[in-house]
């Protein structure tokens, strides 16, 4: 579970605040997967990375029982400087994991062949992308969390695989995903959110939340 509770989070841009959540409270319950609609520059990865602990909100609290997943795409934990090979064993031994397992099922998954021994900094924003995924889904976590969905890639073996190995996960996990775009969340979500004006309205239905969201683009 994840519960904010009289949540504020804003940001001065220089000209004005930017307010992402105004006293929000909400909760992501196990097995109930959550779609947040909100337009660009609304603030969705800033309640993601609130999720994860990568952000402190400016007034109440986050709480979390639940084992919660590093964003995907997120690149904080490893070093560029490292090969996949290297950072994959970094990050299952921070986890208590097998480091062979999660080298062999990031390989199998990146598709990156000689590249993956390299350093992350001779990569591609793609083939960083194709890591970051891999490197999620390798870990099983009760929650997870994900910012517009799957990393675009043009590698259609990485995009079967993937998207098969997070359909799996995904029957015994919950996702939460945050998205400008309803026809993301449709593949992830039934009950669904709009944050609009630092309030994050909250819907039974992802065809309520549309409605309003669409009334208000």
């Amino acid at each position: 579970m994840i519960e904010f509770r009289n949540v504020s989070k804003s940001f001065w841009t220089g000209t004005q605040r930017k307010v992402i959540l105004d006293r929000a409270s909400f909760r992501v319950d196990l097995g109930n997967s959550l779609g947040i609609l909100a337009p660009n520059g609304a603030g969705k990865t800033t309640i993601i990375n609130m999720m994860a602990g990568l952000e402190k909100p400016d007034e109440g609290t986050v709480r979390k029982t639940s084992r919660v997943s590093f964003p995907l795409g997120f690149m904080g934990g490893v070093n560029g400087k490292h090969s996949a090979k290297e950072n994959c064993r970094y990050i299952a031994r921070l986890y208590g994991l097998d480091p062979d397992y999660v080298e062999s099922f990031c390989r199998w998954v990146c598709g990156l062949g000689e590249y993956f021994d390299q350093p992350l900094s001779v990569y591609s924003s793609g083939m960083r992308s194709r890591f970051s995924f891999s490197l999620l889904l390798s870990i099983e976590f009760d929650i997870y969390l994900i910012d517009e969905g799957m990393p675009s890639s043009t590698d259609v073996e990485f995009n079967r695989k993937a998207g098969n190995i997070l359909q799996e996960r995904l029957r015994n996990s919950t996702v939460v995903i945050v998205s400008h775009s309803p026809r993301t969340l449709e593949k992830f979500c039934r009950s669904a959110a709009v944050l609009k004006n630092g309030r994050l309205y909250q819907f039974e239905t992802l065809e309520e939340a549309k409605r309003l969201y669409d009334y208000e683009s």
